[in-house]
């Protein structure tokens, strides 16, 4: 069986690819000033045309470079450059709308002048904004925020713009904006001003030091990322330095960083580091300034590069890092909040799976339910293959914890895998094999006709009482193949949200092996080529896997997920293949249990809550328009506080509240008070329910595939 790792978020991916690249000193670098045009290199003509050649000849989608092709591959590299249309002009569009069919035909031919003359007249617009925003902050005059107008946040679908004046507007909002955020959050108009010209004469640095590598690598991941979003091309680095860079990354507070709209945005949540352990950070959150101790002045790092604040914000274990961060959900206009995080190395201790048994009441009896949290699917393959008989491994630490819980008499087990972005296929198609007898548990498909059955071959069942599995938009990857198994088998209840939809598999080339006789470094390409079946037949990939039990969820469809992104690979369906399934869950089963939540949604006063909450929160971030006038902002501010608040109060952000002891223990000052997670009780009550429904003889029966 093939070994494959599979994630949500490849590591070798976030933060490192728009951020500056370590080159070596052979490479040819642009001068700092920003009048000076970037040049290509005669190396990136031949990594253009291997690059081309492995895309065109061996991704999984087989995409032949066309004026179709072409087309998408012009729009994501202006996107890329200019994503809130806020430097070009629509005479630059209307000039560059001569090249849109022809971006094929510069990546057949070698041809590199178009893309970077592009770029060049983007580093003309932007030299143009510098300048105005350095004279209008250059009186050091605070605005007027007596002045009834506002500006829309979200510029990725605005026109653009006619004429330098009209920037200029937009760019006096957006810097009033940013002005009023800072006076709102306690700074004098003095430091306001100093505060934005150091922004921006940072981000200036940064567009300084812009290299030929990077927009090369811009250039080739929109032609990459066209064939779909987890494709990429990877600059020229030193392998050593780039290993030692993630390494130390991890030294920190266990998160992997991305750039997004001038904001260093975290793309993934590492288990087993600070911010997993706090659960304070969530995924896509963006952090607008970092502080060091607890005393630390707070460090504005909007428009720095990713590679600049992971030096800030890494650092000696057991030192304390402040960061301030504006969620992921907020809505337009609020408050950023300071979080409190202490680095430290991650330990594999705290990414394995864990155990604690919540009491259900249900129908005026007590169920205890066992709860298994697995925060990625982990395995160590090295000791494996040593055969250590220790090695860390999800299926064994889960197995043992059902012993556990068994020997706890738990009613029932409840598999919460929310936020598990996936991990070891080999530990997804074992785990699997703790529930069923044995057969098949994913389809792997390379190729045309080209299909793989990944089984499960142990026919012992480590635990076949009542289950259910917890998912949400970003469960991914293996744990999708795991939540479909069981919900193919009609093993167990899948509860929560649609999952992520990340079905494809990616394999790392590098571009010397291809040229063993170049001198100089060519870069990598990350490509897709395999994709990931159910074993009904069903892709996971851009569908994911639909819960049986839906809950309510602050995501509006495709929000969030692989459905998000533009060229993701789409959904198909290949044949079944032969399984048998479990006599746990039917069709009638399934209508019962929606009968009785049904039910609930209606008397339960924390469901109804919570559904209300989040749907005026949905509707709330639909409102892009945030008010430019003091009084006005100060009220959308607190709305959006009360809002958040809810959220809180409900459980929806799964925070610790601190301060607080529980009565319940011995609890020490230092200690914390677990917030009820409404998710896992309401996932509980339904384990309950299916326990009653499944003593019905009616409901008996196995049907096989």
């Amino acid at each position: 069986m093939k070994k494959y790792l599979i994630t949500l978020i490849p590591v070798i991916l976030l933060g490192w690819q728009r951020g500056p690249v370590q080159e070596k000193e052979t490479v040819a670098v642009t001068p700092t000033s920003l009048e000076e045009d970037i040049k290509p290199i005669p190396a990136q003509q031949k990594a253009e045309e291997l690059t081309t050649r492995i895309l065109s000849s061996y991704h999984y989608r087989k995409l032949k470079l066309n004026d179709s092709l072409s087309a998408a591959i012009y729009d994501k590299y202006i996107d890329g450059i200019d994503h809130g249309h806020l430097y070009y002009l629509a005479s630059d569009l209307a000039e560059f709308e001569k090249y849109k069919l022809s971006f094929d035909d510069y990546l057949q031919n070698r041809e590199l002048d178009v893309p970077f003359n592009i770029y060049n007249v983007f580093r003309k617009r932007y030299k143009e904004r510098s300048d105005y925003i350095q004279t209008l902050l250059k009186d050091g005059k605070p605005f007027d925020y007596s002045v009834d107008e506002s500006i829309n946040t979200d510029r990725e679908k605005a026109p653009w713009a006619k004429s330098t004046a009209e920037l200029d507007d937009t760019w006096r909002k957006y810097l009033k904006s940013e002005a009023l955020d800072l006076k709102l959050a306690g700074k004098a108009d003095t430091a306001v001003v100093s505060t934005l010209r150091d922004r921006y004469k940072n981000r200036d640095r940064a567009l300084g030091r812009i290299r030929t590598e990077q927009v090369f690598q811009m250039f080739m991941n929109a032609y990459a990322e066209s064939m779909d979003p987890h494709t990429s091309y990877f600059a020229p680095t030193d392998a050593g330095l780039f290993k030692q860079e993630m390494s130390q990354s991890l030294e920190g507070i266990g998160a992997a960083l991305g750039e997004q709209d001038n904001y260093i945005v975290i793309k993934d949540i590492i288990p087993g580091g600070p911010a997993f352990k706090g659960k304070q950070l969530k995924k896509e959150d963006k952090i607008v300034a970092v502080a060091q101790g607890d005393e630390g002045k707070m460090v504005d790092i909007v428009g720095w590069f990713v590679s600049d604040a992971v030096k800030l914000i890494k650092g000696p274990k057991s030192t304390v890092v402040r960061l301030q961060i504006v969620s992921a959900d907020a809505l337009s206009g609020s408050t950023p909040k300071e979080y409190r995080l202490v680095r430290e190395k991650i330990k594999l201790e705290d990414q394995r799976a864990k155990k604690e048994i919540v009491s259900i009441n249900s129908g005026k009896k007590d169920y205890k339910i066992g709860v298994i949290d697995i925060p990625m699917f982990y395995r160590d393959f090295e000791g494996a293959q040593h055969k250590e008989k220790e090695f860390s491994s999800t299926t064994r630490d889960v197995q043992k914890i059902i012993t556990e819980l068994q020997a706890e008499n738990v009613d029932g087990i409840v598999i919460d895998l929310r936020n598990n972005g996936g991990g070891s296929l080999t530990e997804a198609v074992s785990l699997t094999g703790l529930f069923i007898n044995r057969g098949p548990v994913v389809q792997v498909k390379e190729g045309p006709g080209e299909v793989e059955v990944q089984s499960d071959n142990d026919p012992t069942i480590a635990y076949d009482g009542p289950m259910a599995v917890l998912v949400n938009r970003f469960s991914a990857s293996a744990s999708e193949i795991f939540a479909a198994a069981i919900q193919d088998y009609k093993r167990g209840i899948i509860v929560g949200e649609q999952t992520y939809g990340k079905g494809t598999v990616q394999t790392l080339i590098d571009l010397n092996q291809w040229a063993p006789k170049e001198t100089d470094q060519l870069g990598q390409v990350k490509l897709t080529v395999a994709k990931f079946y159910r074993i009904n037949g069903s892709s996971t990939q851009l569908k994911g896997v639909m819960p049986d039990m839906e809950l309510p969820t602050a995501f509006k469809i495709n929000e969030y997920g692989e459905g998000s992104q533009p060229s993701a690979l789409p959904w198909d369906q290949i044949a079944s293949s032969k399984y048998e399934l479990t006599t746990h869950v039917n069709d009638k089963v399934i209508s019962q249990l929606h009968d009785k939540y049904n039910q609930r949604l209606k008397t339960d006063e924390e469901l109804k809550s919570l559904v209300k909450t989040l749907d005026e929160f949905k509707k709330a971030r639909e409102n892009k328009i945030v008010s430019l006038q003091e009084s006005i902002r100060k009220v959308e501010r607190a709305d959006a506080e009360k809002k958040r608040a809810a959220l809180k109060q409900l459980g929806e952000e799964g925070d610790e509240d601190e301060d607080e002891l529980d009565t319940k223990t011995t609890a020490t000052p230092k200690e914390v008070k677990k917030k009820k997670d409404i998710y896992i009780t309401e996932t509980g009550r339904m384990l309950a329910d299916l326990i009653v429904i499944s003593k019905e003889p009616s409901l008996a029966g196995a049907k096989k595939k």
